[in-house]
């Protein structure tokens, strides 16, 4: 019951190619076969219209792609150059903001240079305006102090006076008598608050009197004396011989003429020491425990004598200086050179020996009081006042314009 239904299918095209013995038309009712019963001719004719139809189409798709790459190219193009505008247009805003910030930087420059003339400037007002301010704080202080800090002031000045000559010459009496003013000085303030001064003062002098008196000056006009007679003292090889030793003189001749007996007697006197001198020098009796004196040349003898003085001339600096050690050893080699080279029959050699040995016994490592009872007291006599200062010191007067504050008295 089914029935083929003939394809419908385009009339093909007229082809003027076509062999002459092709009928020129059809019958109307036989599409699909010949009369003699075979196909019709007309299929190839529809294979080929298909295959040009899917050659349209893809001709139509690939001239779509090559449209839409052509349109993405285009727009990529455009995208291009408006992103090489873009950046040239930012480029030369950037250049341009550069150059106001380079000329920006340069003005900052100048001002921060201007700006560092005036801060100089300034300090240095300011240092000045310090300096100003310190002085007239000082000025102001001087103005305000009050009589009991001024003895005070004078009293330290006086003590510290007092310990620098203990410490640095050892001179206690100076001292004692710089300690001895400030306590006068005191005593005439008659104030309650002063009497622990006071009070120090007093230990430390009665401290000062207690101890040994040295005369210094004394002991160096000695030594002075003793480098004058080091010029004058003979040798031991220069000696004398003892006056008993020397040769007499012969006495003289009676005046009168008949007294033979006397005048005899008197030869007779001579002739028997004449004798008894030349027995007595056929014995000569020597100490051997002794050694002889050193002969010296008289280069030797000068530099002897410049020595000797320049231990004396020690001796006397170290007595100055309260160096006991140096003291002590100048002179022991001092009195050595005096007993080995020097002539102890002389009587000068025997008053230097004398004086030396003297000199030499005297103490000068001496501990001496450092006053710290007096230190101690005005310390706190210093602190209790910059203690009070805040509550009972006046406050200044507002300064003037252009001027100073004025000191209140």
């Amino acid at each position: 019951m089914n029935e083929e239904k003939p394809a419908l299918t385009a009339p093909p095209p007229r082809n003027d190619r076509e062999p002459a013995d092709t009928p020129s038309s059809a019958a109307p009712g036989s599409y699909g076969t010949a009369t003699d019963g075979r196909p019709a001719a007309s299929n190839a004719p529809a294979g080929r219209s298909a295959l040009a139809g899917w050659s349209m189409l893809f001709a139509v798709a690939a001239v779509a792609a090559a449209g839409w790459a052509g349109w993405q190219a285009w727009e990529t193009r455009s995208q291009a150059a408006g992103l090489r505008e873009e950046l040239a247009r930012r480029l030369s805003d950037g250049e341009t903001i550069a150059a106001e910030a380079r000329g920006i930087a340069r003005q900052q420059q100048e001002t921060i240079a201007a700006l560092q003339g005036k801060l100089g400037a300034i300090e240095a007002k300011v240092e000045a305006t310090e300096g100003q301010a310190a002085a007239l704080e000082a000025l102001y202080q001087a103005f305000s102090r009050t009589r009991e800090d001024e003895v005070v002031a004078e009293v330290e000045q006086t003590v510290v006076a007092a310990a620098q000559h203990l410490q640095l010459a050892g001179n206690v009496q100076a001292a004692l008598v710089a300690l001895q003013a400030a306590e006068q000085r005191l005593a005439l303030q008659d104030r309650g608050q002063l009497a622990p001064l006071r009070r120090a003062l007093a230990n430390d002098i009665e401290a000062l009197r207690l101890q040994p008196a040295i005369d210094i000056p004394g002991l160096g006009l000695r030594l002075e004396r003793l480098l004058e007679r080091a010029d004058a003292m003979p040798l031991a090889f220069e000696g004398q011989l003892p006056a008993g030793e020397q040769p007499e003189a012969e006495a003289p001749a009676p005046a009168g003429e008949g007294d033979i007996a006397a005048r005899a007697l008197e030869f007779g006197r001579a002739l028997l020491a004449d004798i008894w001198h030349e027995v007595r020098g056929l014995v000569r009796i020597e100490r051997l425990d002794q050694p002889d004196p050193v002969l010296l040349s008289p280069a030797q003898n000068t530099f002897l004598r410049e020595n000797l003085k320049i231990r004396l001339l020690t001796a006397r600096l170290a007595l100055l200086a309260r160096d006991g050690r140096t003291y002590v050893a100048d002179l022991a080699q001092a009195r050595l050179w005096v007993e080995r080279f020097f002539d102890l029959n002389d009587e000068r050699v025997q008053a230097t020996l004398a004086e030396l040995q003297e000199l030499q016994q005297v103490a000068l490592s001496t501990e001496l009081p450092a006053l710290t009872e007096s230190f101690a007291a005005l310390r706190q006599l210093q602190s209790r006042g910059r203690e009070l200062a805040p509550a009972t010191a006046p406050a200044p007067s507002p300064a003037p314009a252009g001027g100073a504050p004025a000191p209140q008295r």
